[in-house]
């Protein structure tokens, strides 16, 4: 079983299960949870995805996902605090991340970086 996932810019990638040989409990269960594996093959896509993209760049320098991450909220106006609560962490980890950023870009502050997100043409979300 194949299933097809369709990215928003446009890329198509793909994800099958199979057994090593023709199985007929495998095919049955394949049918029966096939909203389950489409799910799990979407989320498999999504954090190996996640993991290869290169796309985190700014003005020429790499963040990681989590810098980015927050970046990203900042560029929406999030404070660190609101950022911490939509990603899960605490707003210490939030803002060590953006300043981490703010670092790496070599600018003073936060707003600085945020506007060398902006300018490097990347997608906010």
């Amino acid at each position: 079983m194949t299933i097809a996932i369709v990215e928003r810019r446009g890329g198509v990638a793909a994800v099958t299960f199979a057994a090593d040989e023709p199985n007929r409990s495998f095919l049955l269960a394949a049918e029966r949870y096939e909203q389950a594996l489409q799910l799990m093959a979407t989320c498999f896509h999504i954090h190996i995805r996640r993991k290869l993209v290169t796309d985190r760049v700014i003005s020429g320098i790499a963040l990681t996902l989590r810098e980015y991450e927050c970046m990203q909220w900042a560029a929406r106006r999030k404070s660190a605090w609101e950022t911490g609560r939509i990603l899960g962490v605490k707003r210490r980890s939030a803002a060590y991340h953006l300043d981490n950023a703010r670092k790496k870009l070599g600018v003073r502050t936060v707003m600085q970086a945020v506007m060398q997100l902006s300018a490097s043409n990347n997608d906010l979300f």
